[in-house]
């Protein structure tokens, strides 16, 4: 039994907690004043430290203190050679601080930080890599104690995130942080096939990962747009199907390295047996049909598939995969397996002739028999295989790896049955979405805790919906609202899908309901109005309104059950994604798209599962956002402002960039949806314009919807309601600006539409104030008029939202 040293009914501290350290020194120290004083302990919410991911437990004495930093600022390491490492963190710190520290002599007597790492492992970073560490920062110095060099360089990551230039100079702020991931696989998917990312592009992500603490990069490397692994055995792989732009076997060594020394661990995927235009150019004797092929530039599903019954493709995967495993050290590759469509396979005779001898009753036992094949080969390289949902088999042996895109249920399931999975719905990046609808995203199946039990005496109402989307099917289901001692509550179904909670039900008028509910599409939330047995109204996804309509039903539908593993299924669960797809990302855009939301899912991941206070989350990005751009050299802001200063043609883009604050670019997949519509579904489609370096939310509106609800929860919040005045004047001034240069610039003129809806709305939302403070109420007819203006300014244009109409809607709905 664990001993456990008590400091109030509240604080406790297992023994093992102290492991490793000087009990004496401590208490020397003044870390462990046990009858002096109460550390600060925070927990399920965060704290005010600006720290992402937030570790497993802070503590700080409640009287504070900080360790004074100046250019002297020394680092000695011991138990593992961490040189190069030191060598960049000292560069960071002179980045952050600005000083040009001084040379450190080669023996240190009392350095300023200290690493301990207690056991010397291999530089190349494994799945079951111990990334434990201990910092404490007091008058002493600061000290590191890790587990491996893994710790130590996540535990570096931590104190540069601390280091404070405030009034009192340089500091770090006393505390001592026991930290270690909740999850082990923590990556992220960057997809170089469908736009190539050059070297020193993929390097800066790895830069920001490792601040991060996310652990793996999958690198997507073949699609149907380009093959960026050069062959030895097949050079035509890239001299026919990359347009010139691939990976050298001495750059993707060179990559793996530079992700090591940084804890990363780099995973190949090779997409098999779909997804394989590019081959198909290259090399059409191994396609399950007869050429001829050209390169793909459009995006979506595709027609060749390898053909599973010619020996030459056996000796083709047998050879790209030795050629793999030479150069990825990793015990993972990944094979896709995703999106089979399989034409080809049923329009073969000799492939249908193959399964009936082999008694292979469908599309899918055929990709299953292809998969088991794979799989040998990966294992007699002592590799094991990783790949989406389709491959999820009972013939494929447990060792596999499943990543699911199809949602917490169908990882739900691969636990179930004693396979491992990852999760990526959810944290599909390449999707603009709110930061919270990823934070909220748990990557372990969650239970309704009886919200769908209708008890006598409550009254239930369903409503059948269909939402028609840009491309793609309409997605059907129905709702149920249910009326109990405690107010609405709700549940959703959407056809083959499990039942949802939802939140936040609202009526917004007797005939009118709202509320909130995350999908695989992002936040939804409906708008609908019910008359009799009819509904109609939107379904906001994201921040876009689809038109929806829907009739109620009879009865409560039966719905299907979430997927809950147990406790012991649960740890297949071995963490998730990021999934960065690259239609409408390249290299100058990149990093608006994934910084600095990336680290929001990494502290779904490393964090533990009780941290979810989504208000403490956006203060703590907001300054980590700072951080990384100058630590450790993300440029989500260099690309956007290298963009507008495009656009403006001209260096001053003050008023383009106010305008910029009232949009978004339209989430989900709505952008790709309407270039689908368009006839610009293509790589031949330019990421040029304002919409391709927006951020994915709008923390100025955010702030805009924040003040509108103080405001509404009390309307005598004066200070509220300044706020909003001060935003919406801000913008109104600045427009006259913006409106010349939206009319100078091709690729801005279809935003001169959502200038004068930015007009009318920061006009009628500075009304809504006054009337609001003044307890003035508006005419029907006014009302009816503005909520016009409202719904046409809400509309899409060129990609782009006009997020103001949200809170001045809100604004309109509470002045009535």
């Amino acid at each position: 039994m664990k001993k456990a040293f008590v400091i109030n009914q509240n604080v406790t501290f297992s023994a093992h907690w102290f492991e490793g350290f000087d009990m004496l020194a401590l208490l020397r120290q003044g870390l462990l004043l046990l009858c002096c004083f109460v550390p600060t302990v925070f927990a399920q919410s965060g704290g005010s430290l600006p720290l992402m991911p937030w570790p497993q437990q802070v503590n700080q004495p409640p009287s504070g203190g900080e360790l004074p930093l100046d250019r002297h600022l020394t680092i000695q390491v011991s138990g593992d050679n961490l040189e190069d490492a030191v060598t960049r963190w000292r560069a960071r710190i002179a980045r952050q601080t600005g000083w040009t520290l001084l040379p450190q002599a080669a023996t240190l007597h009392s350095p300023t930080i200290s690493v301990v790492v207690a056991q010397k492992v291999s530089a190349i970073p494994q799945p079951d890599s111990d990334e434990s560490y201990q910092l404490v920062i007091d008058g002493e110095g600061a000290r590191i104690e890790a587990a491996t060099r893994f710790g130590a360089l996540h535990a570096m990551e931590t104190l540069l995130q601390l280091i404070n230039n405030g009034p009192h100079g340089t500091t770090l702020p006393w505390v001592t942080i026991k930290d270690y991931p909740r999850f082990p696989w923590r990556g992220v998917l960057l997809d170089s096939a469908r736009h190539f990312l050059p070297v020193e592009t993929l390097k800066r992500q790895l830069d920001g990962m490792a601040a991060a603490k996310l652990n793996v990069l999958h690198w997507h490397l073949v699609d149907d747009q380009g093959w960026r692994f050069q062959s030895r055995a097949f050079p035509q792989l890239t001299e026919k199907a990359s347009d010139g732009e691939f990976y050298t076997a001495a750059q993707m060594r060179d990559v793996v390295d530079y992700a090591s020394a940084r804890g990363i661990r780099v995973v190949p995927e090779i997409d098999m047996p779909g997804h394989a235009s590019a081959l198909a150019v290259a090399m059409p004797e191994l396609i399950s049909a007869p050429g001829p092929y050209a390169m793909e530039r459009g995006w979506g599903v595709f027609k060749p598939l390898m053909d599973p019954t010619k020996p030459q493709t056996w000796t083709f995967i047998e050879t790209i995969l030795s050629e793999v495993a030479e150069i990825f050290p990793d015990p993972w590759v990944h094979i896709g397996g995703d999106e089979v469509d399989d034409t080809q396979w049923k329009n073969a005779a000799t492939i249908q002739q193959f399964m009936q001898q082999n008694q292979l009753s469908d599309s899918h036992a055929l990709q299953a028999y292809f998969n088991q094949r794979v799989e040998k080969i990966l294992a007699a390289h002592n590799k094991r295989m990783v790949g989406w949902d389709e491959i999820f088999h009972p013939d494929l042996p447990h060792s596999i790896l499943i990543q699911s895109w199809q949602g917490q249920d169908a990882l739900g399931k691969v636990a179930q049955a004693d396979y491992q999975g990852i999760l990526s719905t959810g944290f599909y990046l390449d999707q603009p979405q709110p930061a919270s609808y990823h934070y909220r995203n748990e990557p372990l199946p969650q239970g309704l805790a009886g919200v769908d039990q209708i008890q006598p005496a409550e009254k239930a109402q369903s409503w059948q919906f269909t939402l028609p989307r840009l491309k793609g099917s309409a997605v059907k289901g129905s709702f149920t609202l249910v009326e109990g001692k405690k107010g609405w509550r709700g549940f959703i179904d959407f056809d083959g899908k499990a039942r949802r909670k939802v939140q936040n039900v609202q009526w917004l008028a007797p005939d009118q309901i709202s509320f909130q509910v995350d999908t695989w599409m992002g936040p939804v939330r409906p708008v609908m109005s019910l008359s009799g047995e009819r509904m109609n109204g939107y379904m906001q996804i994201g921040n876009v309104r689809y038109p929806a309509e829907g009739r109620r039903l009879t009865e409560v539908p039966e719905g299907i059950a979430p997927v809950i593993p147990n406790a012991q299924q649960e740890k297949n669960v071995l963490g998730g994604e990021i999934a960065l797809w690259a239609e409408i990302i390249n290299a100058d855009v990149i990093d608006t798209r994934l910084w600095p939301r990336a680290f929001v899912v990494a502290e779904r991941l490393w964090s533990a599962r009780d941290i979810t206070d989504e208000n403490n989350m956006y203060q703590r990005l907001a300054k980590i956002d700072a951080w990384s751009t100058l630590s450790a050299g993300v440029q989500p802001h260099q690309q956007q402002m290298r963009q507008m200063i495009r656009l403006a043609n001209r260096t001053e883009i003050t008023s383009l960039m106010a305008f910029s604050e009232m949009l978004e670019p339209a989430q989900y997949y709505t952008r790709l949806h309407l270039k689908f519509q368009a006839g610009n579904y293509s790589l031949e489609e330019p990421l040029n314009r304002l919409v391709d370096v927006l951020p994915a939310e709008s923390m100025a509106i955010r702030q805009l919807n924040q003040a509108v609800d103080r405001l509404i929860a009390n309307r005598g919040d004066h200070q509220a309601a300044e706020t909003i005045r001060r935003a919406l004047q801000r913008w109104q001034h600045g427009l006259p600006s913006v409106i010349p240069l939206l009319e100078q610039n091709a690729a801005l003129k279809p935003l001169q539409p959502v200038a004068q809806h930015a007009g009318q709305l920061t006009t009628m939302g500075l009304a809504l104030v006054d009337a609001i403070e003044k307890n003035r109420a508006f005419g029907a007819s006014d009302i009816a008029k503005m909520h016009t203006q409202i719904d046409e300014a809400a509309g899409l244009q060129d990609e782009v939202v006009l997020a103001i109409a949200s809170p001045i809607e809100k604004l309109l709905h509470f002045s009535r």
